[in-house]
């Protein structure tokens, strides 16, 4: 199992536009659809062990923030050709498997995930109700390999600095994850 860490880009940076469809309810998801609302961007997918070992806390995660002002939005934009299983019939059903209550969106061209500078699954992006990235970086310190709780200590305590209004801490660690597969230039 190859870990890759998430690139650390400027604290700051604007919230990249997008519009994908959710593979669970066909609904197109726009990122002006979040106007003044915090925003978390996640990459994932099916199959990495990365994203297994935190799914449960993700669906945590969305269902302890549906109430708030945050606005979740998963994204997987792994080739579909060379990863069927990561392919949008399937988000369909690990959406509804896993509990998700936000929407998991298909990135079929892997334009977003290059406009986000996404590296890994999973890779988090914290944007403030103003669009600007407040954080990005690990869930929580636990790991496939380790025994320390998925607890999603690190990304739970920058989200509730966002709601009141305060900066997350600037210590902010890299994701570990799996590669996003990317699809292979043609020729």
């Amino acid at each position: 199992m190859a870990a890759l860490e998430s690139h650390m880009i400027a604290l700051h940076s604007p919230l990249p536009r997008f519009e994908l469809p959710d593979t669970a309810s066909g609904k197109i998801i726009r990122s002006q659809d979040f106007a003044n609302r915090p925003v978390l961007v996640m990459f994932i997918c099916n199959h990495c062990p990365f994203v297994v070992h935190v799914r449960g806390e993700l669906s945590k995660l969305g269902k302890d923030y549906q109430s708030s002002a945050l606005a979740m939005v998963a994204i997987s934009s792994n080739d579909m050709l060379t990863h069927p299983q990561d392919g949008p019939d399937h988000m369909k059903r690990e959406a509804h498997d896993a509990g998700y209550v936000f929407p998991y969106c298909f990135d079929e061209t892997q334009s977003v995930a290059r406009d986000f500078h996404a590296a890994c699954t999973p890779d988090f992006f914290l944007f403030d109700a103003s669009h600007k990235l407040a954080y990005r970086g690990q869930l929580d310190a636990s790991r496939p390999r380790n025994t320390l709780p998925v607890d999603g200590k690190d990304l739970r305590e920058a989200i509730d600095a966002v709601l009141a209004g305060r900066a997350p801490s600037a210590d902010q660690r890299p994701s570990i994850g799996c590669n996003i597969k990317w699809r292979a230039a043609s020729h």
